[in-house]
């Protein structure tokens, strides 16, 4: 599993995933990704196009984010994931949860309100 981050216009900072969020992925994940998104309150849209497979523990370090970014009065919404990673994410009630757009513009806007 792979992770990169990049600031963008308007304090919003990209963080782009790649692999499979399995067990192995996620362990590698987990700290650097948990670590970008909640130390500081911050605007985060987390690009899903890259990943190709996700499991119930990659699930719960999304969510863990996620709600560590609320905590702190920031925000993470997510984009660009795959059909079945989609269905996953839907399935597993995530969309009820956070915010899951379609497009990196999408994901701006969402941040932006």
């Amino acid at each position: 599993m792979k992770m990169d981050s990049q600031p963008l216009e308007g304090g919003v900072t990209l963080i782009r995933l790649d692999g499979r969020l399995d067990i192995e992925g996620t362990e590698a994940l987990d700290q650097p990704f948990i670590y970008a998104t909640s130390t500081h309150p911050a605007k985060i849209a987390v690009d899903l196009s890259g990943v190709s497979f996700l499991a119930s523990i990659g699930i719960r370090t999304l969510l863990s984010a996620a709600r560590g970014q609320a905590a702190r009065g920031g925000r993470l919404v997510m984009f660009g994931a795959q059909p079945m990673i989609r269905r996953v994410l839907q399935t597993a009630g995530v969309d009820q949860l956070l915010t899951l757009c379609d497009d990196l513009e999408s994901a701006l806007a969402a941040l932006a309100d």
